[in-house]
């Protein structure tokens, strides 16, 4: 006789890698509950993803009306109390709303820190709860660099949430977080210095395109440092020493510590029940099976090659809630995932890399310089480039573009390469016009 469990299914954790799953899977009847001990929503919703585009949105504004100096008024000034203020009251009510639709669909919040005590139950804040099927969906932390002085940087929830922004910065990293607030800090008005761990930055993007942002934010004032080899910090009075490289240091007022982020392993009681995990997170199968065959992982928890961005936790969570449904019994089929930094110009790929194109003779690289088409003269846009990469019969399997509206622009190619669209196919998708995706599908 089957075992009877308090859950059909118990997500640790409240992100996207869990409630984008519960929230259907209650509503098929499935008896769901999910624990957290912070904010319901996880990181993207209260410190990452919605936070961080608030914050960001007057940048672009600034950079447009830039560009169109003698037909716009300039200049514009931009008010950090007042957008942080702003970001607030934009998710200010998110927890409660996604706690909301949560509990009206029929899963149950557990609040609290769950701790493993065998394969079928947890224990939260001394409650013993147990269940058949179990996600770990804890996400990931703000990694944090291990040397005297530590304690004096601060995290990336810190920045978004300083009421005045101080005059000078130091940001440690050379990747999304480290560019993105470089950006909005930039434009805010600090003197920015990034330190950089190696010679390049988002290593994952083609790089001609990533040195073009660097060099458009050293235009304006952003100082980078390659190869820093920090050592440590120190607190001088009412400001902080960074001693790095030979001998080397830069006084600052506030450092942001930007150096990647780790998963949420620890605590959980893994090793006691058998769940394999490492320093890149939770070792999981093509069903997002852990080595406990009950227990599953979602989200920027697993260890994985795909990027570790909030549409791959939705996916991941959607897979789940059908494989737990009986929807499907086959692995995870992965999409053509897109990512984009938003720094200013934007950049933004999806597909083949170019770097993996270049050196691949089944692929083909078109170069663009996306200001050719009258579209982008509209705005006054200064640069913007795009490289696409076509396969032997001429589908677009890859595409990457540093331009203001990169992200569009991926967005509106993502059905080609996603669908494998043949060229006639791609000639019968009638966009609106005059927009960008209509520019951008003359490409093609």
């Amino acid at each position: 006789m089957e075992k009877k469990y308090d859950y059909d299914v118990l997500y640790l954790g409240s992100g996207h890698g869990a409630f984008d799953g519960a929230i259907p899977l209650a509503s098929k009847g499935f008896k769901v509950a999910v624990i957290e001990s912070g904010l319901i929503g996880g990181t993207c919703p209260n410190r990452g993803c919605n936070a961080k585009i608030t914050l960001d949105a007057p940048v672009p504004l600034q950079r447009q009306v830039e560009d169109l100096q003698g037909i716009v008024t300039t200049p514009i000034s931009l008010n950090w109390p007042k957008t942080v203020a702003h970001k607030h009251d934009v998710i200010k009510g998110l927890p409660d709303f996604i706690g909301g639709l949560l509990v009206d669909h029929g899963v149950t919040l557990l609040h609290g820190r769950g701790e493993f005590l065998d394969q079928h139950t947890l224990d939260v804040e001394g409650q013993h709860v147990t269940a058949a099927k179990i996600v770990i969906a804890t996400g990931l932390r703000p990694h944090r660099l291990a040397i005297p002085g530590s304690e004096l940087a601060h995290d990336s929830s810190e920045f978004m949430n300083l009421q005045e922004l101080p005059a000078k910065i130091a940001i440690i990293g050379a990747g999304y977080v480290s560019l993105e607030f470089a950006t909005i800090a930039n434009a805010f008005g600090s003197e920015v210095t990034v330190l950089m761990h190696k010679e390049k930055a988002l290593r994952r993007f083609y790089q001609p395109f990533v040195e073009h942002i660097i060099t458009d934010l050293e235009k304006r004032g952003v100082q980078f440092i390659r190869n820093a080899g920090i050592s440590h910090f120190k607190k001088d009075g009412t400001k902080t020493t960074i001693y790095y490289a030979e001998n080397k240091n830069l006084s600052v007022d506030w450092i942001l510590d930007a150096s990647g982020r780790i998963p949420n392993v620890e605590n959980l009681g893994l090793a006691k029940i058998g769940v394999e995990y490492d320093s890149a997170g939770i070792i999981v199968n093509d069903h997002l099976q852990t080595t406990v065959t009950n227990i599953y992982a979602s989200g920027d928890v697993i260890k994985k090659e795909q990027p570790q961005l909030t549409p791959t936790a939705i996916f991941e969570s959607t897979y789940l809630m059908h494989l737990f449904a009986g929807e499907t019994s086959s692995p995870i089929d992965y999409p053509a995932i897109p990512s984009v930094v938003f720094t200013s110009p934007r950049i933004a790929r999806v597909g083949v890399s170019v770097a993996e194109a270049e050196n691949n003779p089944a692929y083909t690289v078109v170069k663009n310089n996306v200001l050719d088409n009258w579209y982008r003269q509209v705005t006054r846009e200064t640069f913007g480039e795009n490289a696409l990469v076509f396969d032997k019969e001429h589908h677009l399997v890859g595409a990457t573009e540093v331009s203001e509206h990169a992200e569009d622009v991926i967005n509106s190619l993502l059905p080609a390469i996603e669908l494998n669209l043949a060229p006639e196919q791609a000639e019968r998708l009638i966009h609106l016009f005059p927009t960008i995706s209509s520019a951008s599908w003359e490409l093609l």
